[in-house]
């Protein structure tokens, strides 16, 4: 076996492969006796058909296409690593050169490579906006509430009818026109008022219901129901209250402080809530100043970018998407017709990140580079025992899951990880580049504004124009 390289433009090349005739020859016996038990001849047993009387009638090439995919997938990997080139794409327009019995077969392909070139420019000094970290009193508070929603309690209340915001267990019944319905009838059934898990008119009607009072609830259902039998009709529901239970909250005091915290006094509570804030903005601050740094230098950056490479990288988010969509149990084909969205469409929806995450991936490398740095053994182990900690696993057992080439995808991201720290220890913030951010987040905004007035206006035209007859 054997492959040739040549270069394309724009960091394309083109991979020759020749397999000789021999090894092609097995490749096409092996599809023969894949393939053998489901061919029938008139006088043979079925699967018994020698291949050189399938071959005789239906021609030599019978099984060449089935063998030339078997040797491409076996062979192309490994010839693919014996080129030397930085592949970064899956091969593109794969090509039979020939395919001709008794000849080596020899099939071409396209790749995108690594850029010859990735032009940086200055990378540090890069000007950012200006991150002040403040905390208000009303984020406290916000904070403070949602410790007192986590320790609230529901208590049963007997003595006042229902309110917006309890929860009432029911039984109901529901009719249209006297005749009972599929669905309409629940026993035991708790809902929150307020909670619009009903169809609308339901839940209003039942404040002022004391607990073991019934009442008879007049409803529509919407005109876009699920159930289309439903949809539109009127229907009455019997209902009955058997309990009715309230959230109590507790007092924001020194005991709330105490019992929820480590500190004394719900003024050192607040203090710590004040300080837990601060330092996570603080934390997001600095994300967003590495990451606006970043995005700087690598807009500045010279780069080509193959379009394979790009297209290729929207696709792999674009699966890895619609696996996570699948993991949830939902069709991906019916989640693209609710979208009205066909998949070349769906797959284009993900180029412009693609193409900003290859050149940031490719600007990162490059400082990487030039600042001459590289990430020991004893780095990349603690960041996968990090990693396996994250989980709740023991890092042999975590290893165990690890794909082949993991530990140094690990060492690639921590070194792109450290260039960008260099970028943002030198970046400056200042006043013009905050200015420059504000700008650019008006005409986004007006971007997106002026998109949907056209999309309402071409729904007007759309409505105003005659139908054909």
């Amino acid at each position: 076996m054997s492959v040739k390289v040549e270069n394309l433009e724009h960091n394309l090349a083109k991979l020759t492969m020749e397999v000789s005739a021999e090894d092609f020859d097995k490749a096409v016996e092996g599809v023969y006796q894949r393939q053998k038990k489901n061919i029938n001849i008139p006088g043979f047993r079925k699967g018994k058909v020698p291949r050189v009387m399938i071959e005789k009638m239906y021609g030599k090439t019978i099984f060449f296409e089935d063998a030339a995919n078997d040797v491409i997938q076996q062979v192309y990997p490994t010839e693919a690593e014996a080129s030397g080139l930085r592949i970064l794409s899956r091969p593109d327009q794969i090509t039979p050169e020939q395919l001709e019995p008794g000849k080596p077969f020899i099939f071409s392909a396209v790749v995108a490579v690594y850029p010859e070139s990735v032009e940086v420019g200055e990378y540090k000094g890069v000007e950012v906006p200006i991150n002040v970290v403040v905390v208000s009193d009303e984020e406290v508070d916000e904070e403070l509430k949602k410790q007192q929603q986590k320790n609230a309690r529901e208590i049963t209340v007997d003595e006042r009818p229902a309110q917006m915001g309890d929860t009432v267990n029911i039984d109901y019944a529901g009719t249209i026109d006297g005749v009972a319905f599929d669905g309409g009838t629940a026993e035991g059934q708790d809902l929150k008022l307020g909670s619009n898990q009903f169809i609308p008119g339901f839940e209003v009607q039942l404040v002022g219901v004391g607990t073991g009072e019934e009442k008879d609830l007049s409803v529509i259902f919407p005109e876009n129901y699920g159930a289309k039998e439903l949809a539109g009709k009127a229907a009455v529901f019997h209902c009955k209250v058997n309990s009715i239970k309230t959230t109590e909250l507790p007092e924001l005091d020194d005991e709330f402080a105490q019992d929820v915290s480590e500190f004394d006094t719900l003024e050192e509570y607040k203090a710590s809530i004040l300080s837990d804030l601060k330092d996570k903005k603080a934390e997001q601050a600095k994300r967003e100043k590495r990451q606006a740094a970043v995005d700087k230098v690598a807009k500045a950056a010279v780069i080509d970018i193959p379009e394979l490479l790009v297209r290729d990288q929207a696709e792999s988010t674009a699966e890895a998407f619609a696996n996570q969509i699948q993991q949830q149990g939902l069709d991906f084909g019916q989640y693209l017709q609710y979208m009205n969205m066909p998949y070349d469409q769906f797959v284009a929806n993900y180029r412009e990140q693609a193409e900003k995450e290859l050149r940031t991936s490719f600007v990162l490398e490059k400082v990487a580079e030039l600042e001459g740095i590289e990430v020991d053994d004893e780095r990349v182990q603690k960041e996968i025992e990090d990693t396996a900690k994250s989980y709740g696993m023991e890092p042999e057992q975590y290893r165990s899951y690890m794909a082949d080439g993991y530990e140094e995808e690990v060492r690639h991201q921590l070194k792109l990880g450290m260039a960008a720290d260099v970028i943002l220890e030198a970046a400056v913030e200042t006043e013009a580049a905050t200015q420059e951010a504000e700008d650019a987040e008006k005409a986004a905004a007006k971007a997106v504004e002026d998109a949907i007035k056209q999309e309402a206006e071409a729904g007007k035209t759309e409505e105003a124009a005659p139908e054909a007859e």
